[in-house]
């Protein structure tokens, strides 16, 4: 497995700080939140995308993944989701990450599975995936799976396990796991105070079943990115992502096959 961080851990920071603590802790690679806070979106230039591209890959990293917030089975229109995923594929072209992360954003799997085949040949010719979250309206693996069965669109789709979501919805990770199957392109993981209370803490001193998870992973032989998201961006309170970034690299370093 590879260890990656989000900057959603790093409110405020930017892109050279997060360079900095990525590169400072270990990590191979950096999951970039799209979002003007952050100084990576879709607006960028093309001068202002080279220029992230080549200070990340000058500091000796990858991206894993865009964070976008496209909900691809959200109510409304196709038209204005299409445009707005394939606005974020062509950045991922650009900063050479592999896929966007996408949110559900509704219960409907064909209204996903119609929209994924919209950007399925874009993407095919960039060589990028939509990355569909476990999360919102599809919290499980079955339900994502669900999704980008319909779609059927292996090549163009695929899955972000995020390990918090599905647990608290009551799905176990080897169920998850299972579900999700050859779709599974990337692993978030965090821990947090319960299923209830989402509070993020500090790797294994919380209720979400890391050990089982790594276990599962391990076994099963992924070998992708693991991206630490701390999310301090909704939760100012806690630590800083520097002191949580050790515990997410042994927790890489002991479930790599």
């Amino acid at each position: 497995m590879r260890l990656a961080v989000s900057t959603l851990g790093m409110p405020g920071d930017g892109l050279e700080r997060a360079i900095e603590i990525a590169a400072g802790h270990g990590c191979e690679g950096l999951e970039l939140r799209l979002h003007p806070d952050t100084g990576v979106h879709a607006g960028l230039s093309e001068q202002e995308r080279r220029s992230v591209r080549r200070r990340i890959e000058d500091a000796g990293l990858e991206v894993s993944a865009l964070a976008g917030y496209v909900r691809v089975c959200a109510p409304g229109p196709d038209e204005p989701v299409v445009e707005a995923l394939l606005a974020d594929l062509r950045l991922a072209a650009d900063l050479d990450a592999p896929g966007v992360r996408v949110f559900p954003g509704g219960a409907d799997p064909e209204v996903g599975a119609r929209r994924l085949g919209a950007v399925a040949e874009e993407a095919g010719a960039l060589g990028r995936l939509v990355l569909v979250e476990t999360h919102d309206a599809m919290a499980t693996g079955a339900a994502v799976a669900g999704l980008l069965d319909a779609a059927d669109l292996p090549d163009a789709a695929g899955a972000i396990w995020d390990l918090l979501h599905p647990w608290r919805h009551g799905e176990e990770p080897s169920a998850t796991l299972a579900a999700l199957g050859p779709h599974l392109r990337c692993v978030q993981v965090k821990d947090a105070v319960s299923a209830r209370d989402t509070t993020p803490v500090p790797m294994g001193s919380g209720s979400v079943p890391l050990e089982e998870s790594g276990e599962l992973l391990c076994a099963a032989g992924y070998g992708g990115w693991v991206s630490l998201e701390w999310e301090r961006t909704w939760y100012p309170q806690v630590a800083p992502v520097e002191e949580i970034l050790p515990g997410a690299a042994a927790w890489v370093r002991r479930f790599t096959a």
